[in-house]
């Protein structure tokens, strides 16, 4: 519960005054959906002696989801990663992949691991993701792919991207771990590319505890992906293709029907949240909020601000103010993919090539969100930078 009293940040410092929230405001902090619905589930599957090794609960989780995004397949994975990993080899990725460098560095590592070279292709300042005509120039003989990322669920360039492929004979797919409940152009992302990777880690909007999917309308290359999440195995004493255990387990699977009930509540509240941040950050000098298109859907999960010069501190200091007051903020993916190991020093030479990249990662603090936040928190949150700021 918040304090009624901001204090400056002289008294913090000097008189070690509490923090104004009790309890951790946390980025991503889990929806939890129905609790009755999931531990009725988690009987069933007590019952049914059956644990993983799809099982009833993922199927019923896999047709569910399809149906909700249009469709033909949907394949539940054990984590997002894995997803990406097993989509990026069904595909028959090799040699270089492009992917942007403002990213979760799970994404690059997807590649990485098996021995693709990521190449990092620099995004558009205004939606923070991938600039097409960037990935135009890092395209050399020796690239395959595409990873496109529907960063904070607005949706890349789909169409752009799509043309590039095509044009080349790249083979494309996304990176939707942000986007489950986004559209493009109307329709459900989750369609596009060859495929798209789906994260429902406990931090995302909507979550199964852990796990992932990639969803397609590739009968092939389902089946594929079917095979190499049971380690190629056909049938009891039969493996037919190389593979590894990505399975997603039934109590996964139970947590995601749960919350795919309360999804649209989820949403909700997000939405409220985003407009209670939207009044409250306006007049604040320095801050911008990043707004989300509302000719589409999207969950409205991330609220994402950027901290300009003409802001009186900078964005570090805010987080620090934040952080003092047990607002758990964050510098999402600060400082780039291309500045982490191992590919700082594989690539060191890569910023000159992003530069809008590290602009945008000097500037974004992700600021929490979801049920366990509500308007007059971010009320709270707003007095903190506004003493802040004003103190500059």
């Amino acid at each position: 519960m918040a304090s009624k009293t901001i204090r400056s940040k002289a008294d913090l410092a000097i008189n070690g005054a509490p923090p104004a929230f009790d309890q951790p405001l946390h980025v991503g902090r889990p929806n939890i959906g129905d609790r009755d619905a999931f531990l009725q589930r988690v009987n069933q599957i007590l019952d049914n002696q059956w644990l993983t090794n799809n099982g009833p609960m993922v199927q019923e989780f896999e047709r569910q989801i399809a149906e909700r995004l249009g469709v033909k397949h949907c394949v539940a994975m054990c984590n997002g990663t894995i997803a990406l990993e097993i989509a990026i080899r069904a595909l028959g990725l090799s040699g270089e992949v492009i992917v942007p460098s403002w990213t979760f560095v799970a994404t690059a590592h997807a590649l990485y691991w098996q021995g693709i070279t990521p190449v990092f292709a620099d995004i558009d300042p205004a939606t923070h993701n991938l600039d097409s005509g960037a990935v135009r120039r890092m395209i050399t003989p020796r690239t395959t792919g595409i990873i496109g990322v529907h960063l904070w669920g607005r949706a890349a360039p789909v169409d752009e991207l799509q043309a590039i492929a095509d044009e080349h004979g790249l083979k494309l797919m996304f990176d939707a771990a942000h986007a489950f409940g986004s559209t493009y152009h109307g329709q459900s992302i989750g369609r596009f590319g060859e495929c798209e990777v789906f994260s429902f880690h406990a931090t995302k909007a909507f979550n199964t505890m852990e796990g992932g999917a990639v969803t397609t309308n590739d009968d092939r290359l389902a089946d594929a992906m079917r095979l190499m999440r049971n380690f190629g195995f056909k049938g009891y004493d039969n493996v037919i293709h190389p593979g590894i255990n990505g399975k997603m387990i039934e109590v996964c699977a139970a947590m995601g029907l749960a919350n795919l009930s309360g999804f649209d509540e989820v949403i909700a509240i997000n939405r409220r949240n985003h407009s209670a941040y939207h009044e409250a950050l306006a007049g604040i000098p320095g801050i911008t909020l990043l707004g989300y298109d509302p000719a589409e859907r999207n969950s409205h999960h991330y609220v994402v601000v950027e901290v300009d010069e003409t802001c009186p501190i900078s964005r570090d200091a805010i987080i620090a103010a934040l952080h003092a007051e047990n607002i758990l903020a964050r510098k999402y993916f600060w400082p780039g993919c291309h500045m982490m190991k191992p590919y700082r020093d594989l690539f060191p030479h890569t910023g000159l090539l992003l530069p809008h990249s590290e602009a945008v990662a000097s500037r974004v603090i992700v600021l929490p969100n979801g049920g366990a936040i509500n308007e007059a928190m971010i009320s709270t949150l707003r007095d903190i930078l506004a003493v802040s700021t004003h103190e500059a």
